[in-house]
């Protein structure tokens, strides 16, 4: 047998086995949801609907995500694969639905980070401009670009760098956010309310809450990221479930707690106005106004998660085009490895380019906060539609075992409610009017969903195009998992 750190060529270096564990892979989930970034801008965003019973919503939010989860750690466990999403649709539906789970993944991948780098760009530019009037407030490109060589640097050494740079950022972020929290609490001292869990301070009712909680997806968006990094994992089967289950279970409870926090302290009657971003209004402003200097401990929290999220996003989008690479399914350059350093780093600069592009192309164009919307929006269309897949697939692929290894609540139950869970997310995130809460999005957000649309199609020319060529690249990501490598090498 061939050593563990070729590819089924035996040629040429791949992926570092056993590189790393159960801590460098939770904090791979966790910084892929950004946790910082998303209590200070995802979750107060569903406050508008949800009012003071925003808590509600993030519960409503997480469990939704956690049937999810479930799902996927049971994918994991059975294909243990860099390949990920993309080889659990392949196996459990169809291996074209396969390849196209792979091409949307990879767009995640690749969104994620102009995504945070443009949060990092103005909310550094802003909060700088505060302190020092003649700093200009929309000079916030040069944060954002000095991000995205951060993270370049990151993936380029390697997945044992970049997880220990996640690590190191996703533990200070949410100690930052935990000690804040409890502060909030003191100084809500009898306003400290249950109240917040109920529909009591929504001004929508339960149709509010329901609609807060689908602004609040985002913030869970990639609890699903440690399962890219299988192959560089040690014992994959277990060490990747329990990393997404842990990640999707902690963080979400982070959020509850920090969100009711924030609640109590600003007032949950008037909840309806905590805003996103910065302000008075929002996570820095109320340090800002309660605890002086410890507002600086919010930025730099909020800084050092837009740079984890980024470098969780390139791990993401450079092992998915790796396996994809590697098969023929994508173009194989994109599966080269740095013989030195283990890393894909065609992958790697490519994400780096697409962030930069996208980054200054739609910052400057619309501005970084609307750009930031509208990358946003991009990503919950695409990431939501994959998630839903996973459920279906979850079903699909017990359900092919027959009766002996099928389980009607794990394979059945669980996976559908997750369906129904995730199917007003998607319609709200495609600004599709079905439920009340939807609102029909208008420019340039409403440009997102035919965008992605677009990128879609072309997936799919593509994909004809290799069933016309060569169909066994597009069954190969069915394949793409240890088991079918180690019986080739």
């Amino acid at each position: 047998m061939a050593a563990p750190e070729e590819t089924v060529s035996g040629s040429a270096p791949g992926l570092r086995r056993d590189a790393i564990g159960l801590r460098e892979v939770l904090f791979q989930s966790i910084t892929d949801m950004a946790p910082a970034a998303a209590i200070a801008a995802s979750i107060p965003a569903g406050a508008g609907l949800a009012g003071g019973a925003l808590p509600l919503a993030v519960i409503f939010a997480l469990v939704a995500c956690l049937l999810c989860a479930w799902c996927i750690g049971l994918l994991a466990r059975e294909l243990p694969a860099s390949g990920s999403l993309a080889t659990y649709a392949a196996r459990g539906l169809h291996p074209s639905l396969g390849f196209l789970v792979a091409w949307g993944y990879v767009l995640v991948g690749w969104l994620i980070p102009p995504l945070v780098l443009l949060q990092l760009g103005f909310t550094t530019a802003a909060t700088i401009n505060s302190e020092f009037h003649g700093f200009p407030a929309n000079l916030w490109w040069p944060w954002s670009l000095a991000g995205a060589v951060i993270v370049l640097a990151a993936g380029y050494y390697g997945v044992r760098a970049s997880a220990r740079l996640g690590t190191i950022l996703g533990i200070s972020e949410i100690a930052v956010f935990l000690v804040l929290a409890v502060f909030f609490l003191v100084h809500a001292g009898s306003r400290n309310t249950a109240q917040v869990f109920t529909t009591h301070y929504s001004p929508g009712g339960l149709t509010g809450v329901i609609g807060g909680s689908v602004f609040t997806l985002l913030a869970f968006g990639g609890f699903e990221g440690a399962a890219p990094l299988a192959e560089e994992t040690r014992d994959p089967r277990r060490t990747i479930r329990r990393a997404v289950l842990l990640a999707t279970l902690l963080i979400g409870l982070l959020y509850v707690f920090t969100t009711y926090a924030v609640d109590v302290a600003y007032g949950p009657k008037g909840f309806t106005a905590f805003a996103t971003f910065t302000g008075t209004a929002s996570w820095e402003g109320l340090a800002r106004s309660l605890y002086g200097l410890f507002w600086f401990f919010v930025f730099l929290a909020i800084v050092n998660s837009t740079i984890a999220n980024a470098n969780a996003g390139v791990n993401v989008s450079s092992r998915t085009a790796y396996a994809m690479g590697r098969i023929g399914a994508f173009p194989r350059f994109l599966a080269i490895v740095s013989p030195k350093h283990r890393a894909p780093v065609n992958s790697v600069l490519v994400a780096f380019v697409i962030t930069v592009a996208v980054t200054l192309g739609l910052g400057l164009g619309y501005g970084p906060t609307v750009a930031f919307s509208m990358v946003a929006t991009g990503l919950v269309i695409v990431l939501v539609a994959i998630y839903i897949l996973m459920n279906a697939a979850c079903i699909g692929f017990f359900a092919r075992r027959g009766r002996a290894g099928f389980n009607w609540l794990s394979h059945l139950a669980i996976p559908v409610l997750g369906i129904a869970a995730f199917v007003p997310a998607w319609l709200t995130a495609a600004g599709i009017k079905v439920f009340s809460f939807v609102t029909p999005l208008a420019p340039p957000l409403s440009y997102m969903g035919p965008g992605v649309a677009g990128f879609m199609v072309l997936g799919v020319i593509y994909m004809i195009y290799l069933y016309r060529t060569n169909p066994q690249r597009v069954a190969d990501v069915g394949l793409v998992h240890l088991d079918a490598l180690d019986e080739t090498i």
